[in-house]
């Protein structure tokens, strides 16, 4: 009975804070500077632009939000080998969960999880029987964890600007025994409100 009480009131304290509070939906897109963090492989690698686009919903109350969003992200990055540029090019479907905090005129610092999914593969260098450099491949992991920080801006008209550092969390290589391969992405971002629900 206790339980069943205990139930029932946190559901209501939550219904009361969601009906106190900000809900909009909307699409964002930009540009990203990717690279991969692999410095224990024998190779030159150098971050690569691409893009990103996708749909968020903001959940706010007061000076905090909540931000899930859904994102198609083009990373990777270019590795010189034997004075050759090969482009690495991964396809994710990354979900940030981003806790937005904010301060004065809707300026907002961002922190919180990314969880991606993805294919593709890795070039890296090895030596050959002969002692010459090769290069090889090792695949993409299906999934990645990476640590999202960022500034963002709320502006007038349902307007929306982030700034974003992505810090991989978790090896995307499958293979290379312990050698380290972890995405680094700046993200550009503007965004658009599309729908505007509650105070």
């Amino acid at each position: 009975m206790k339980k069943g009480v205990i139930t029932v009131l946190f559901v209501l304290v939550g219904l009361s804070a969601f009906s106190q509070a900000q809900v909009a939906i909307g699409i964002k897109g930009g540009l990203n500077f990717a690279n991969i963090d692999a410095s224990s492989l024998n190779a030159a690698y150098n971050s690569r632009t691409g893009y990103h686009g996708g749909a968020f919903v903001l959940v706010k109350l007061g000076k905090i939000g909540i931000q899930p969003e859904l994102i198609y992200s083009k990373q990777g990055s270019t590795v010189r080998i034997n004075s050759t540029d090969i482009e690495s090019n991964y396809d994710y479907f990354n979900i940030p969960i981003v806790l937005k905090l904010y301060t004065v005129a809707g300026i907002n610092i961002q922190v919180g999880p990314q969880f991606g999914f993805a294919s593709g593969t890795i070039p890296y260098t090895s030596i050959n029987g002969q002692g010459q450099p090769v290069t090889l491949y090792d695949n993409l992991k299906g999934s990645d964890i990476s640590a999202a920080l960022g500034l963002g801006w709320d502006a007038p008209f349902g307007l929306t600007f982030d700034a974003r550092y992505n810090l991989g969390l978790t090896k995307i290589n499958e293979g290379l025994l312990a050698k380290d391969v972890k995405n680094q992405v700046i993200q550009i971002s503007v965004g658009y409100k599309l729908f505007k629900f509650g105070k």
